[in-house]
């Protein structure tokens, strides 16, 4: 920059609020908490290279400071405008200051991040400078997007169906059939929109999408999850097709109107528990180097990170700084880039105090809960955390839908054949009433699910019995040792027919219960047509064929993919399955007439060795009915009809036919006219009664 030039560039007093970079008419204002910090400076650099600014403003309390807040005005500059902190203080680990002049901080609020050529995760670790090898911030005006009036379809409860899905492993395989540009991108799973509504989803749960650290993996790995964050405002830019920050905001914008169009709703995967600086050896790239104690849980002692994580830090979610940028995230994510959810990962350590004790009355949660930005929002929580505290069930609030993980886990069990797995499979199929039911929880709070990406693809779950996860270079210490699953003869891939048949069946035997339950349902990327893991269930780090969606997969599960899509458009359409979102589950269980069956009508058996089990739910205004018949046996067994003498029973579901016998579509049904049916082990039925 030449001297005239640097000359129309100056500052000016600046406010406090807000905090982050705000573009102004003739300029940008700054604002900055640090409460212990005894000098701020702000640089000023021409790209995302620079070694060191083009201009450095020093910021003098006596006028640019007021309570805790640095601020100030830098006229004659906008969006795009790169920038960067060096905040300096006292060393005190123990009283949760951890200052550091020579690192270059971004700015917690600001909306994008760019990285040096030069990036280097170890070089904000060591001593010394990193100017010329940090990350920095970049202004933002979002003025300048045309959502082209779409709206959120704002689906309820009772029609939603989840897809969690990876951004880049969507349709970063090179058999995604779309342009090379767009494979990996947000741009990639707008030219999947037609496929995501032909299963019948409505909402699409995004894995972090908030700039992530690619680095925080074993040496010669990758963070593939992103479960690693940088910031909470800024987008993922590797996802944008300009693979630029700004562009990756627009980028992102787009998808949202365009889903938004379609109707399928946004929910964000978030993750506020944890950051990427990791713990006492991790890096410092904002908020170590702001104001430590605010934003992470310190032992007083030593000035050592709590760890409820797992991740190395865990952050102080109820410090009423960090409580309020939390809730200023999700402000900005709803209103400035129009999601519709989030999905807060290990939300059990936002229930934490500043000892890390869990909070009766936790204050972030509740302001979430009852915020009115957030009120039209899908809240989900991930109701657990890495030290143990497990919270389904228990979580705060009327408005939090929460994973289940125990539906996942008795599912399996179940349909593996597991002794003493009757009583828990019926409760989870009826919304989990053992769980949710003495709360007055709404019938849609358990999101119920068989697989995350946390764990076993539904194909890997159906065949291995152990983890395979040697390529992540843990020696396979890492990952779950708790799967319940089962190879069925063979541990992965196998040519023997009867083998493959059988987990086959045990693929729609899963994903018929997950369709047919009280809940919320959520599927996982892929598991519609068996994508695999190769036994990896913990993939976090493994931005390969591993992890990435294998659309050959389409035809080569051709028949599962029309399961799915049929259990889907009966979901929607059959009124037995309780569609008043403002029932309680227990309210709701008392208005559809249920009935149990063992092989014979009325004859439940509930025993521990018990294996299979069936019954009825009539609809007490339409008379509707189904009969479902859950057969985890291994030899077939012989059901008696309930009998019914104004109408028929007409085949829906059998799990032991091949396509298109498995599954008709309601208005295709066959008739049934025998009184017992002889119902193959591992098998599901469902049978629908209607007027003769």
């Amino acid at each position: 920059m030449d001297v005239a030039q640097s000359r129309e560039i100056y500052p000016g007093v600046g406010a406090p609020s807000p905090l982050g970079s705000s573009v102004k008419e003739t300029g940008v204002n700054f604002s900055l908490y640090s409460k212990d910090a005894t000098q701020v400076t702000l640089h000023l650099f021409t790209d995302r290279n620079s070694d060191s600014p083009f201009l450095s403003f020093v910021l003098n309390p006596l006028i640019h400071k007021r309570g805790h807040y640095w601020f100030i005005f830098i006229a004659n500059i906008g969006h795009g405008q790169i920038y960067g902190f060096q905040v300096d203080g006292p060393w005190v680990p123990e009283k949760g200051l951890r200052f550091d002049k020579d690192k270059v901080l971004i700015d917690p609020y600001c909306h994008a991040i760019c990285f040096s050529d030069h990036d280097n995760r170890q070089r904000a670790i060591g001593p010394g400078t990193n100017m010329d090898a940090c990350m920095k911030s970049i202004v933002v005006d979002h003025r300048v997007f045309d959502w082209q009036d779409s709206e959120s379809p704002r689906h309820s409860l009772t029609e939603t169906m989840i897809y969690e899905m990876h951004v880049g492993g969507f349709t970063r395989h090179l058999s995604s059939g779309i342009a090379e540009e767009h494979q990996g991108t947000f741009a990639g799973i707008i030219d999947k929109i037609p496929y995501l509504k032909s299963l019948g989803v409505t909402a699409v749960e995004l894995m972090p999408v908030q700039q992530f650290d690619v680095s925080d993996a074993p040496e010669g790995q990758e963070n593939y999850w992103g479960y690693s964050p940088i910031n909470f405002f800024a987008v993922h830019t590797d996802y944008s097709v300009g693979k630029h920050p700004l562009s990756a905001i627009n980028e992102f914008k787009e998808l949202v109107r365009e889903l938004h169009k379609a109707g399928i709703e946004v929910i964000l995967d978030v993750v506020f528990n944890h950051t990427a600086e990791g713990g006492e050896g991790g890096p410092t790239f904002c908020f170590k180097g702001l104001q430590n104690g605010a934003y992470y849980l310190i032992n007083r002692k030593d000035g050592s990170y709590a760890n409820y994580s797992g991740c190395g830090n865990t952050c102080n979610a109820n410090h009423s700084v960090l409580r309020r940028m939390i809730i200023d995230a999700l402000h900005y994510w709803v209103t400035e880039m129009h999601v519709d959810g989030f999905r807060f990962d290990l939300a059990s350590v936002l229930a934490r105090d500043s000892r890390g004790v869990p909070m009766k009355e936790p204050p972030l949660l509740w302001s979430i809960d009852s915020d009115p930005i957030l009120s039209g929002t899908k809240i989900i929580a991930e109701a657990w955390d890495a030290a143990g505290l497990y919270q389904v069930g228990s979580f705060i609030g009327d408005r939090w839908n929460e994973w289940n993980g125990k539906f996942r886990d008795d599912v399996r069990a179940f349909w593996r054949g597991d002794i003493d797995s009757v009583s828990r499979f019926a409760s989870r199929m009826l919304g989990s009433p053992d769980i949710y039911g003495s709360r007055h929880h709404s019938s849609h709070r358990s999101v119920n699910f068989l697989c995350a990406h946390d764990g076993f693809t539904l194909n890997d779950l159906v065949s291995y019995n152990q983890k395979h996860n040697q390529a992540n270079g843990e020696n396979n210490r890492d990952g779950d040792n708790h799967n319940v699953s089962c190879n069925y003869g063979i541990e992965g891939p196998t040519d023997f027919t009867e083998i493959e048949t059988l987990r086959h069946r045990q693929c729609k035997n899963m994903l018929a219960t997950l369709f047919l339950s009280l809940g919320t349902p959520m599927i996982c990327m892929g598991d519609e047509v068996r994508r695999t893991q190769q036994g990896n269930n913990n993939a976090y780090c493994q931005n390969n064929e591993i992890s990435w969606f294998d659309w050959r997969l389409v035809d080569k599960h051709a028949d599962l993919l029309r399961f799915v899509k049929l259990l889907s458009q009966f979901r929607r359409a059959e009124p037995t399955i309780e569609r008043n979102m403002h029932l309680s589950l227990s309210s709701a269980l008392e208005n559809v007439d249920i009935c149990w069956h063992g092989l014979k009508p009325y004859q439940p058996d509930w025993s521990e060795h018990s294996h299979s089990l069936a019954l009825t739910v009539s609809h007490p205004k339409t008379k509707d009915e189904l009969y479902v018949i859950c057969n985890a046996y291994w030899d077939p067994l012989e059901f008696t009809l309930p009998e019914r003498e104004l109408t028929g029973w007409h085949l829906l579901i059998n799990t032991a036919e091949s396509s298109p016998r498995d599954i008709y579509a309601l208005d295709e049904v066959p008739a049934y006219p025998h009184k017992t049916i002889l119902v193959k082990g591992r098998t599901m039925v469902v049978m629908i009664a209607k007027s003769i």
